[in-house]
């Protein structure tokens, strides 16, 4: 989850409009609260054929909203069908942008089951019934979204917190990469835009004198990047990623996620995440941030 490159003094701020959306009860209220927190003007619950309305209402209220989030979901019902469409009418003429919020199954239902609340698409069904039907009617729309978030490991606290970094000083990057490390034993991480995997290195893990520390530690770090093939292998993938994150840049895209993988992610993939994420930051138009996905759940 970011801006174009900053405005020069003077010079009219370009609208930009997010659009959250995404499945029930994967936090879409959570972002909306961050957002607002962040000086957004957040509309929750707007029925897809009111976004072009609420653009021109912005419109005439000039500078002064100049960013627009609206919540808009499946409780929409009939209307929402229409979205994809109305985005796509909206792009010829605002900054709009999608975040699709994700999480897995048996998260979405432990969380419905804590509030006591039914599905919207529920009915006579079980909350399964309503979480599938309505992983079914989103599929397309995910797979067209900006950014993808899988809620699944985040609480309310991480969810806000990944919202400001992801969008506070947005102004200042054309694109906002992270990088992430995560352990292939817990699964691979479903909202990233490319994974890279570091098995190929031997694994720390097996030495005793490492094995209670991680990619964090310099003993480790120096370990890792000091195995053959492992500064190789930076060194051409970085080469490889200039010219996507340059591409991701001309085709508006304003954040990306890269991850790389070991078996726990507590040793080689956060080693190489930071190795690469020292390199990737020094590439034009780009803001780089660290996550280390699984560090700590050995």
């Amino acid at each position: 989850m970011q801006k174009g490159v900053g405005m020069t003094a003077g010079e009219p701020e370009e609208q930009e409009m997010l659009i959250v959306t995404g499945m029930s009860g994967a936090g879409r209220s959570t972002v909306g609260n961050a957002l607002e927190d962040l000086g957004w003007y957040v509309v929750d619950n707007l029925p897809p054929q009111m976004l072009r309305p609420l653009v021109e209402l912005v419109e005439r209220a000039g500078t002064s909203l100049p960013r627009i989030a609206a919540v808009v979901d499946i409780r929409g019902r009939d209307f929402f069908s229409e979205l994809q469409d109305i985005i796509q009418a909206l792009r010829a003429g605002v900054n709009v942008r999608v975040v699709f919020l994700d999480a897995n199954d048996a998260v979405l239902v432990r969380r419905f089951e804590s509030v006591r609340r039914p599905h919207p698409l529920q009915g006579n069904g079980t909350l399964l019934d309503g979480i599938g039907a309505e992983r079914a009617r989103l599929a397309t729309l995910r797979e067209a979204s900006d950014i993808v978030v899988d809620t699944s490991d985040l609480n309310i606290h991480q969810l806000a917190n990944l919202v400001t970094e992801t969008f506070a000083g947005a102004d200042h990057a054309g694109l906002r990469v992270t990088m992430q490390s995560f352990g292939f034993k817990y699964g691979a991480p479903t909202d990233a835009d490319l994974i890279a995997d570091a098995r190929f290195l031997p694994n720390p893990f097996w030495n005793p004198e490492l094995r209670h520390l991680t990619g964090e530690d310099a003993a480790v770090s120096e370990f890792v990047l000091g195995q053959p093939g492992a500064m190789e292998f930076l060194d051409a993938y970085a080469r490889a990623l200039e010219p996507v994150l340059a591409g991701y840049q001309r085709e508006n895209k304003r954040h990306a996620t890269i991850a790389i993988g070991c078996t726990g992610g507590k040793h080689r993939s956060v080693a190489m995440v930071r190795e690469l994420a020292e390199r990737v930051s020094k590439m034009p138009g780009v803001v780089v941030s660290v996550k280390h996905r699984d560090l700590g759940r050995e």
